[in-house]
């Protein structure tokens, strides 16, 4: 664990980082392939296979998590499907309380996502953790994926944080990749992204399984 004394500003992930994945996994590789599937007259089978091979094209782009593209490739209505299962999406245990206890740290506290500003819309308001940041940054509003250098200069000069006192967590480890090559010190990934999937990979950067891990430090910090 790292101090969080040395640490004035904390960037957060979305998907997997603070809220379970569960909801978008089971969107991409259960209800689109369904969707799609009657739809096109398709096997369920043979709709994910289409769609895995479709996602792979795309993945580490803007396409990736563009809900209008996938909308107009797939000729499926995106944000409507997900506003009917929003139902599912749920903040990772310890997330709100880790929040709050940085805000009261005054630490600046910033959520970094690959995530389309239409979808970061349906989980803030399902959420209601968007209080809690100074800023919401989208990689659209960046024109650059977080797994591409460009990206984190465009965010280090509209946000202005020191590299050395910066912590950032994610839950891909390319993402992470990237922000160590440009240089942020502090790096977790988040593990159990997905709390329905047995999390049993080696990883090459330091693992948060729970954010009490981390709230432990504030408290040992005083």
């Amino acid at each position: 664990m790292i101090s969080l004394k040395h640490i004035d500003c904390v960037l957060l992930d979305m998907d997997g980082t603070l809220l379970d994945k569960y909801f978008d996994d089971y969107f991409w590789e259960h209800l689109v392939p369904q969707k799609y599937a009657e739809k096109h007259g398709v096997t369920f089978g043979r709709a994910k296979e289409i769609l895995l091979s479709l996602y792979k094209t795309h993945e580490g782009t803007l396409n990736w998590t563009d809900i209008d593209f996938w909308s107009r490739e797939l000729h499926l209505d995106i944000p409507a499907l997900k506003e009917q299962i929003k139902h599912l999406i749920e903040v990772h245990p310890h997330v709100e309380d880790f929040l709050k206890a940085m805000k009261r740290q005054k630490k600046r506290v910033f959520m970094l996502t690959n995530a389309h500003y239409k979808v970061l819309d349906i989980k803030l308001k399902k959420t209601e953790i968007g209080v809690y940041f100074d800023r919401c940054i989208t990689s659209f509003e960046m024109g650059y994926p977080k797994e591409m250098i460009e990206f984190w200069e465009k965010v280090e000069k509209i946000i202005k944080f020191d590299r050395e006192r910066t912590l950032f967590i994610d839950d891909t480890a390319e993402v992470l990749r990237t922000a160590k090559a440009f240089g942020i010190k502090h790096l977790f990934l988040k593990a159990g992204a997905n709390s329905k999937k047995t999390d049993t990979s080696q990883h090459e950067f330091p693992v948060l399984k729970d954010y009490r891990e981390l709230m432990q430090q504030v408290k040992s910090d005083h």
